[in-house]
């Protein structure tokens, strides 16, 4: 499929442009879900019951308390459901539940002709219309894996001789790692708007990632077929993965009431009723082996992940599949066991989160080569460099990494521009003449695997229409979420058809233009979208090249010609990944299209006093291709860097684990209790390079997908953490590091940095003296990671 990545000169890829609807964002003029409240007359309100416990069995509701509320229209429960009352696709999601499966789950919802309305409504069937029997529930992971509470499929992925690898090695360490998830914190809630026209044709207008399958969810809520129902995101305000699969459920909520009332019905969570009802990235606990030969190569690997799936399956099983197809991250690992299964706990349905996997994974290993480094008496960043993948090897799961070299190419172009031999050598002298603060210097790398695990999904439509004025409408099946996918599409179009840009507009994503689309998701948005849109594109450039004196007319005149010779002027395009195949029974193929490759530097200063740091420089060569969109592609990059620093630094993401009424009770329900990255976290110097000689046969126009590898160049950030804490001790000692990394375990790790002793070989254990993870009268907080190791050398 060379005609894929082929682009003629002059074209409109590359070329550096603002995003198509940046004007609109910082103006206010760019329309959401929620801003359509204000053209639609009419409109109900819906309100959520949310349930006061984990786990318990709803013995009775009775929703006649809100309808003597004035302005209360309908309740909406089960028994009001003509379909399927289930709002995932596993089965195992129901819409309004009969047992409450986390703190926070709707047990029905309050119509109201105000919110306000809906809103007393719902609080007068919370105070006196529900039953609840509690049952017990399991919130950690770690009670999961002590209670066997696991769902869905386990996964193995395996080559070689673990064991006899193992045995032979110059060096065996044994640890243990646990680490938190991450909330999503989209500035748009979840949002939806359903209405039924004349015919009872559903519209519903949704903030999602995935359209076809909300399409799908409704119409089986609904018991109509897909044909009855249409979905357009118009576009979002951030998704991350947040938007995938858990808009279903609300949008469902949505069409039920419009179709029960006739009337449209509009749903919008507060930001607290959204952490507290929508999933999270997955936190994941792990144990390990690890060997090494006597220059510090891999031999071996045998480590067990369980992630925390929640309540339902949702995409955990997906999410696991990746993470451990990225335990190996850019280094080869000659002999691999890694065992992978979903815990089940009530608590929110884990979900997708960018990375979808790959960041767990990844971080399992770059956790353990930090504390490895100093045992083996090496430097964390020569450990990292010499394991690299080369020409040659191939993944544990089968797959031949391709382009191996860039992955080296990256790491000395980063050596050179950051200038890090000098700045190391900077480094250590601050920290000898620095008592109570030091620096750290780290350099990690990425390699990430791009496409759906699932093969069906990498498929794509577009519908392309040029108007007898020469105009170009867009119909793609990829949705905008101020990731910039419209403004290469517009790119991809104006390149294939050689008109310029402003010849194009591109109209919302809709069911009913483009049908079976998979999610805007896996960083494919614009590998497969483009290819559709430029498949539709060359098909109407080939028509309008066969008109006979075409070549001498300028587009217009082509255009109004080819109407009146009575050429089609339209187009379907499609794309499908060609060469792709994977195995889920045996976890050995080639699932990928092809890997995006990273490296990134990072510099940050600790205060031994407090553990506050800040980041002073950071330096990313990073390869996307050939770019499509040179602009687009560094914003994603910093914007993927900085929310990945959010998930390992700063983002403490809690469950009351207490045995109090409150169990299971998101914790951090707002900005007030949940710290995300803002400006005083950025780094002073932030420097992005896009890797030059990066083509890649067989993408659309050469170019590489950006949305998610970026975000594990942030693991650089923690290592250089570590390496600070650890310069308060004396040279060589290996120390833990909780995840999230916040000031507070930093501060416990330098600590125990401090009262190492020069001839100490244990790896250190900050996290358990950490306040909140199991010391005397903490908070009995769940969510930052123990982190606990153990080493054992042989």
């Amino acid at each position: 499929m060379s005609y894929l990545s082929d682009h003629p000169s002059n074209a409109a890829i590359g070329l550096a442009i603002p995003h198509e609807s940046a004007s609109l964002h910082v103006t206010g003029a760019a329309l959401y879900t929620d801003d359509l409240l204000a053209r639609i007359p009419g409109i109900l309100h819906a309100h959520p019951v949310q349930a006061p416990h984990a786990h318990a069995r709803v013995r009775r509701l009775d929703p006649s308390a809100a309808l003597t509320v004035p302005g209360v229209v309908r309740v909406l429960t089960a028994a009001d459901v003509p379909g399927l009352n289930d709002s995932g696709v596993k089965g195992d999601e129901p819409l309004f539940p009969a047992e409450v499966r986390y703190y926070g789950q709707a047990v029905c919802w309050v119509l109201g002709e105000t919110l306000e309305a809906a809103r007393i409504g719902a609080a007068a069937i919370a105070a006196d219309g529900v039953d609840y029997e509690p049952l017990p529930a399991i919130i950690t992971l770690r009670e999961a894996i002590a209670a066997g509470s696991f769902q869905g499929a386990a996964q193995h992925v395996h080559r070689g001789d673990v064991d006899a690898a193992l045995a032979t090695s110059a060096h065996v360490f044994t640890g243990e790692i646990e680490f938190a998830g991450q909330e999503h914190f989209y500035l748009e809630t979840q949002a939806s708007i359903a209405l039924v026209d004349e015919s009872g044709q559903v519209l519903v207008h949704s903030s999602t990632q995935h359209p076809s399958e909300t399409q799908g969810i409704v119409a089986h809520v609904l018991g109509v077929p897909d044909h009855a129902v249409t979905v357009q995101s118009l576009r979002m305000g951030g998704g991350f993965g947040g938007k995938e699969m858990q808009p279903h459920g609300f949008a469902a909520v949505a069409a039920l009431g419009a179709t029960l009332t006739g009337r449209p019905v509009r749903v919008r969570l507060t930001r607290p009723q959204d952490m507290s009802m929508t999933g999270k990235r997955h936190g994941f606990h792990a144990t390990w082996r690890v060997g090494f030969d006597a220059e510090g190569h891999f031999t071996a690997l045998d480590a067990t992940l369980t992630s925390d799936g929640g309540w339902s399956l949702d995409l955990s099983e997906a999410v696991l599949a990746r993470a451990l197809c990225h335990v190996d991250n850019a280094y080869h690992l000659p002999h691999v066991s890694l065992h992978g299964r979903v815990a089940m706990t009530h608590k929110t349905s884990q979900t997708a989160f960018r990375g979808f996997g790959g960041p767990q994974g990844m971080l399992v290993i770059e956790d353990l080569l930090g504390r490895c480094a100093p045992q083996l008496g090496l430097a964390p960043d020569e450990l990292r460099r010499r394991n690299l993948y080369t020409t040659g090897q191939s993944t544990p799961y089968g797959q031949e990494v391709r382009h191996a070299d860039r992955l080296v190419r990256a790491w000395d172009t980063l050596s050179a521009r950051a200038r890090l031999e000098e700045r190391r050598a900077e480094v250590a002298a601050f920290n000898a003449a620095h008592r109570h603060t030091k620096r750290g210097l780290a350099v990690t790398p990425v390699k990430f695997g791009i496409s759906f695990n699932f093969t069906p999904l990498n498929q794509a439509g577009a519908l392309v229409h040029v108007y007898k004025d020469g105009s170009v409408l867009i119909n793609h099946g990829g949705t905008e979420m101020g990731q910039g996918l419209h403004t290469k599409m517009i790119q991809v179009a104006a390149t294939a058809l050689g008109v310029p840009l402003s010849r194009i507009r591109l109209a919302p994503t809709r069911t009913d233009k483009v049908p079976n689309t998979s999610a805007t998701a896996a960083s494919s948005g614009a590998d497969l979208n483009g290819g559709a849109v430029k498949d539709a594109c060359r098909q109407i450039r080939a028509r309008l090249d066969g008109i006979e004196g075409g070549a001498d007319l300028g587009w217009e005149d082509l255009v109004a010609k080819a109407y009146l010779e009575r050429v089609q002027l339209w187009a379907a395009g499609y794309y499908r990944t060609e060469g792709l195949h994977w195995d889920s029974s045996s976890m050995q193929g080639a699932p990928f299209k092809y890997f995006a490759y990273g490296v990134a530097a990072t510099e940050v200063e600790v205060d031994g006093f407090t553990g506050a740091y800040r980041t002073r420089r950071v330096d990313i060569v990073h390869d996307v291709g050939d770019s499509v969109s040179p602009l687009v592609d560094i914003g994603q990059i910093e914007g993927a860097f900085v929310q990945g620093a959010g998930w390992l630094t700063l983002e403490d993401l809690r469950w009351d684990e207490s045995d109090g009424p409150t169990r299971g009770r998101v914790a951090t329900q707002a900005a007030s209790t949940y710290k995300l990255p803002s400006f005083s976290e950025l780094p002073d110097v932030f420097n992005v390079t896009l890797l030059e000689h990066a083509y890649e046969e067989g993408a659309i126009y050469g170019s590489k997908a950006v949305g998610e590898p970026p975000l594990m160049l942030a693991l650089s950030v923690r290592e250089a953490l570590r390496q600070a804490a650890a310069a308060f001790g004396p040279p060589g000692v290996s120390i833990d590091l909780a995840s999230p990394a916040t000031p507070e375990a930093v501060y416990w790790a330098s600590e125990l940095a401090r009262s190492a002793v020069p001839a100490d070989t244990t790896m250190a254990y900050a996290a358990e003296l950490a306040p909140g993870n199991g010391s005397p009268g903490a908070p009995s907080l769940s969510g930052n990671g123990s982190g606990r190791t153990t080493q054992v050398t042989s």
